[in-house]
């Protein structure tokens, strides 16, 4: 069949679509891009917060519509959202042929060849142990860099998250799979492994007795063709020394942190369920620095969490000027059904975690500018992401940046460039967000 693959959400959900996507390729599907074309439908969908749960059943309703019209004979939802409304799915929209859980993708085929023959089909495995993967992924991220996801689920239930009850506890794939899976993909062309999990710096503690994400990072680190590894998610209580001494020590892994803290002030922290305080996670960031003087730290926060004050933003405004993130982005709560946050009495109004969420990012603005101004006349090693139309420029990232959440360089050269491609860059210019500069020799 030709297939449309919808992925919504997070790049732990795009890794489970590129499973997906392999398993069905082996099968001898082909795919496409245009709605109108695909005998096959699959959505991959998110419910994270409210946003992407609207998201996910505004896509499901829009691809029901090509259901109706009778191009497509299949129509299948997985990912979060099918895991936590599973009957509320099928019931309210009928045109859905299959529903599989989060735990269940590695059974794509079967609910495709089900759902193509008219048959409904439902499969949502106990949320314990791995999905059963038997294919090779389909990389859609260009093939240059991949996601590599090191675990599943969650332990730390924060108040206001649904992620424990949608994807379980933590479970941690094995190293041996995940050196296998490393090695193949760079076989593939990969050159930058970005390790992801709802957290990975408890990486190992369920198989190992002890963290071990330090022990993953060595032999990464040995790896021929991978020329970066970049960690995002790591919870700043569980970063460890071991880990910031890998860190140091592994050429290949960039000096960058992806460390979402939420917020600073004592009592939200407590009331969140985070388990760090504003003194501890001072004295990390302190540390951090100390260690390793060239990292680049990114970090998430929420605006607006029940019982929120403006003296308590103020707080978080005043530690972020100091601290002065690399990166950093801000969300307003939203009130997750089924969290314990969303029975909490005092809720914030919308437009008041919609000013406070502006006002972070606009002073985080201001950093990331006199950052950027600070950063000419240095010099980095550049990947290039692609090329701009109709100039002699190319668009590329530093080890200072993620892909998709952070900013670009964007390349001044004559010479032509591949995607892919690692130059060297004197930074001659800067923008809010992106810098501009040149290859040198």
């Amino acid at each position: 069949m030709k297939v449309l693959f919808v992925s919504l959400g997070c790049d732990k959900n795009l890794v489970d679509t590129e499973f997906m996507i392999g398993a069905l390729q082996e099968r001898g599907h082909t795919f496409t891009n245009e709605e109108e074309q695909a005998e096959a439908i699959i959505i991959n969908s998110c419910c994270f917060i409210n946003d992407a749960k609207e998201e996910s059943v505004n896509t499901i309703l829009e691809m029901a519509e090509y259901k109706d019209a009778g191009s497509c004979r299949a129509l299948i939802v997985t990912g979060c959202l099918a895991e936590r409304y599973r009957e509320e799915i099928r019931r309210e929209i009928p045109q859905v042929d299959a529903v599989i859980g989060t735990n269940s993708y590695g059974e794509i085929a079967a609910a495709l060849d089900a759902a193509s023959q008219g048959k409904e089909y439902k499969l949502f495995r106990p949320l314990e142990g791995l999905p059963e993967l038997r294919s090779k992924r389909s990389l859609t991220t260009g093939g240059h860099y991949a996601h590599l996801k090191i675990a599943e689920g969650c332990n730390k239930n924060c108040k206001y998250c649904i992620i424990p009850k949608i994807r379980g506890r933590y479970r941690s794939v094995p190293m041996e799979e995940l050196l296998a899976q490393a090695a193949e993909l760079a076989e593939q062309g990969v050159k930058e492994l970005i390790l992801v999990a709802q957290e990975t710096t408890l990486y190992g503690i369920d198989l190992y007795g002890e963290k071990s994400l330090h022990k993953l990072l060595d032999e990464l680190n040995r790896i021929s063709g991978v020329q970066w590894i970049r960690l995002m998610y790591c919870y700043p209580e569980e970063i460890y020394e071991e880990l910031i001494q890998s860190i140091k020590r592994n050429k290949k892994v960039c000096h960058y942190l992806d460390m979402p803290i939420q917020h600073i002030n004592n009592d939200i922290l407590k009331r969140m369920g985070r388990r760090t305080t504003k003194e501890e996670l001072t004295e990390r960031i302190r540390h951090l620095r100390e260690e390793i003087p060239d990292i680049t730290l990114r970090t998430t926060l929420i605006s607006g969490f029940p019982g929120e004050t403006q003296e308590m933003h103020e707080e978080l405004m005043y530690f972020l000027n100091e601290m002065e993130f690399d990166r950093l982005g801000a969300f307003a709560y939203s009130p997750e059904e089924g969290t314990p946050a969303a029975e909490f009495p005092d809720q914030v109004e919308e437009h008041q975690k919609s000013i406070w969420q502006e006002e972070i990012m606009e002073l985080q603005e201001e950093i990331i500018f006199d950052k950027n101004e600070e950063m000419k006349g240095q010099k980095f090693w550049v990947m290039i992401e692609g090329k701009v139309d109709g100039e002699d420029a190319y668009v590329g990232r530093t080890c200072r940046d993620a892909p998709d959440i952070d900013g670009y360089i964007f390349v001044n050269t004559e010479e032509t460039l591949m995607t892919g491609d690692f130059v060297k860059v004197e930074v001659t210019g800067a923008y809010e967000y992106d810098l501009i500069g040149e290859v040198i020799v």
